[in-house]
């Protein structure tokens, strides 16, 4: 075998296919490559980027986009690796011209730059971050006077968001708002004339904002001029991950490559689940018709990461979504291991069945750190987090921050602690600057006129009163006075103290209808401690760390378990894998059941969380289940339905089973009938 095949060795027959397509024929056509989970797709693309350069192809003039900085470097390795194998020392040179490797956004502000003066743009223009942009937007909304309406206005972040929709998706305002956004529907004058004060502000101060990256792109390759030199720049466009473009990126790709040639793209359908981002599966789908009948599909349909079970439960479940690309993965792994279908009773038994098999599964040889625990939002891992602590199991949580540690689970905690002890001076400060008016000076002469008193909270009121908290701070008074007395009793105590919070939660967060889901699940996970002193207790003494999407671990040898969101979770994997609330009502979450659309993204969700198990998998179905919804009233448990995406039919690719095991007393009345036949009685009594 000669150097040049020899790092084409190792390739399937179908990523070689789709490594050598149209390469040494000149320019090829367009190419889709849909590569399903765990297929070997990034080592396909950097096969394909190198087999380029080791054929003659001009690494300057080839253009590599993926989703995050990190990906282009770590693509860029790869290819000088793989090139290395068939041109030696020359590869180091050659690679080092791959200098079009990175995001969308970052080769589009290079472009920008290039052509600033074409557009009419100021080349020496900044870029706002996300925190910049909204308080620039914030400063215009104050300037047009919508931050003293008579009724709120949405909050800079929610107005950024708004925009940011538009923008990627590239659909109008009056579609977006009741699609996305149906609270702010009734704003949509006042937001336009914000949106188009906002663009005038960013260029009055030759400002980009991070959409602006993209569709400054978009309006100027607009021009066919423009768009046919950008695209006479490159010989080969070649773009990873595309079922996570956004219109407005697709737009940009036909206007670079009208006919497709040199363009590659490769993605997978049944992984697309970042419509909340303004992506769009479209984009992937309607590919082939773009470039009818030039384009060629190649399917990566060999799994290297799952055993075949796993597989064909995941094959099952995405086999029913009403529109894809038709592949099924298989493996040559075998097991006989079929994926758990685990029903339990609630919360707490879901928390426990999963402690007890993850320190099984360390004890059998499995690290922690090979194990996951994945879930559809942040808030669903609550009890499990407070169960992993109180066990002494570390852990470590992507996609948001811990829940014991959220801003406004900290504020209702603060609360609790001020109660119980209000010589605490950081639970006292932070408790009263979440009131309006109330700033670091008017809290301390609080703080100070009580900390002489034989009873604080007594004579919290005859403290000096915020003069500019006045409306809030009787209510506040009241509150702290009745959680102290003990009448209302654990955990109702925390009832009250959420009530008195949730106008301070509207007020301070955007997201407070999802904040206030956690809070709901504080109650729920409070019912489990005997008194407000345990609880604050226990879940302080051993406090986790914090981390988030873009925290590293706590140590290189430090052992964990993983804890993620489905969404963070994408592309990686473990040897274990556990997914949370299988049942619908969170898998489709009852926010996501509108459109049909809508429900196959959630359809897709649960394919990308099986997906990422390699040798076992284990589906919770708890029957009852903790409710997140707005409604108070009543018993907030509901009994819930396995996910309607496990219909009968598929039952027979898993394994049924429940948890805990049925006691003696359980399996002897079982046999036996019943200790005491209540019923007979019953009935007895009218006779």
């Amino acid at each position: 075998m000669t150097a040049a095949a020899a790092y084409l060795s190792k390739l399937n027959p179908e990523q070689r296919h789709a490594v050598e397509y149209g390469v040494g024929a000149g320019r090829s056509g367009p190419l889709l490559v849909i590569a399903g989970a765990g297929s070997g797709k990034t080592n396909t693309l950097a096969h394909r980027v190198a087999h380029l350069i080791v054929n003659g192809a001009d690494p300057r003039r080839i253009l590599l986009m993926t989703f995050s900085r990190r990906a282009a470097a770590e693509m860029t390795r790869r290819v000088e690796r793989i090139s290395a194998q068939a041109l030696g020392d020359k590869a180091g040179v050659l690679t080092g011209g791959l200098n079009w490797a990175g995001t969308f956004h970052g080769i589009g502000a290079r472009l920008l730059r290039d052509y600033a003066e074409q557009i009419g743009l100021d080349p020496a223009f900044t870029i706002h971050d996300r925190e910049d942009s909204a308080d620039l937007m914030n400063l215009v909304r104050h300037e047009l006077g919508f931050s003293k309406t008579e009724s709120r206005f949405p909050t800079k972040g929610t107005c950024l968001s708004i925009y940011s929709r538009c923008v990627n998706t590239e659909l109008p305002l009056d579609q977006v708002l009741p699609d996305s956004f149906p609270w702010c529907a009734t704003w949509e004058a006042e937001l336009r004339q914000l949106f188009a004060g906002y663009v005038e502000a960013k260029q009055r101060q030759n400002v980009l904002d991070y959409d602006d990256l993209l569709l400054y792109w978009a309006q100027m390759v607009s021009d066919p001029g423009i768009a046919e030199d950008i695209g006479n720049r490159f010989d080969h466009v070649l773009v990873d991950e595309y079922q996570d473009t956004n219109r407005l990126q697709s737009t940009i790709l036909l206007a670079l490559k009208p006919n497709g040639t040199g363009l590659t793209v490769v993605g997978d359908d049944a992984q697309s689940i970042y419509a909340f981002r303004g992506a769009t599966v479209r984009n992937i789908l309607d590919y082939p018709a773009q470039f009818s009948p030039a384009a060629q599909i190649i399917t990566l349909e060999q799994n290297y990461r799952s055993t075949q079970p796993v597989l064909a439960a995941a094959n099952g479940v995405i086999g029913l979504a009403t529109e894809r690309f038709t592949k099924d993965l298989w493996t040559q792994r075998a097991s006989t291991d079929r994926p758990l279908l685990v029903n339990v009773r609630d919360d707490a038994d879901q928390a426990s069945y999963i402690v007890e098999r993850v320190l099984e599964n360390r004890e059998a040889g499995t690290q922690l750190k090979q194990q996951a625990v994945l879930f559809r939002t942040s808030s669903h891992s609550g009890a499990l987090e407070v169960e992993l602590t109180r066990r002494n199991i570390p852990f470590v949580k992507f996609g948001g921050l811990k829940f014991l540690d959220s801003a406004h689970i900290k504020d209702m905690l603060a609360l609790l602690r001020w109660v119980e002890n209000p010589r605490d001076r950081v639970a006292g400060f932070r408790l009263m600057q979440l009131m309006s008016g109330v700033g670091p000076t008017s809290a301390a002469r609080v703080l100070d006129h009580i900390l002489a008193a034989t009873d604080p909270i007594a004579a919290l009121r005859e403290a000096p009163a915020p003069p500019r908290a006045s409306e809030d701070w009787p209510n506040f008074v009241d509150t702290v006075q009745a959680i102290k007395s003990g009448r209302a009793g654990w955990p109702a105590e925390l009832g009250l103290a959420r009530l008195w919070y949730e106008p301070h939660l509207e007020r301070n967060h955007e997201d407070a209808i999802t904040r206030r889901a956690d809070l709901l699940q504080l109650e729920q996970i409070a019912s489990g401690y005997p008194s407000r002193e345990r609880f604050l207790t226990e879940l302080t003494l051993d406090p986790p760390d914090a981390t988030s999407d873009q925290a590293g671990v706590p140590l290189l040898d430090e052992d964990y378990l993983n804890l993620s969101t489905i969404h963070s979770a994408k592309g990686q994997e473990w040897k274990s894998v556990f997914v949370l609330n299988v049942v619908d009502g969170c898998m489709p979450s009852d926010l996501g059941t509108g459109q049909s659309h809508e429900i196959e993204e959630e359809r897709r969700l649960l394919y990308v969380a099986m997906t990422r198990a390699k040798d076992d998998l284990h589906l919770m179905v708890p029957q009852r289940f903790y409710t997140y919804g707005q409604n108070t009233m009543g018993d907030r448990h509901v009994y819930a339905a396995r996910t309607r995406f496990i219909p009968n039919e598929l039952l027979n690719l898993f394994h049924c089973t429940a948890w805990p095991i049925a006691t003696t007393m359980a399996m002897r009345t079982a046999a036996q009938g019943p200790r005491v036949d209540v019923a007979a009685r019953m009935r007895g009594m009218w006779r």
